[in-house]
């Protein structure tokens, strides 16, 4: 990670992706969500790995 930028909460990124909370943890547990951080016992995320994240998505919709 190499970006200076603060890192956002787990209720900030789902509220980013318009998904509920719930969500986003199965998707940690899956391993299907955006790359997150284990800080304390937090989850943590940085706005250019959900991009990134998100970009991979929309080339997966498009196949559908």
């Amino acid at each position: 990670m190499t970006t200076s930028e603060p890192l956002w909460s787990h209720q900030q990124t789902a509220e980013f992706l318009g998904i509920p909370t719930a969500t986003l943890y199965q998707m940690n547990h899956k391993r299907t969500g955006p790359r997150s951080y284990k800080v304390g016992k937090h989850r943590r995320y940085t706005g250019e790995d959900v991009l990134a994240w998100l970009a991979t998505r929309s080339s997966d919709l498009s196949g559908e």
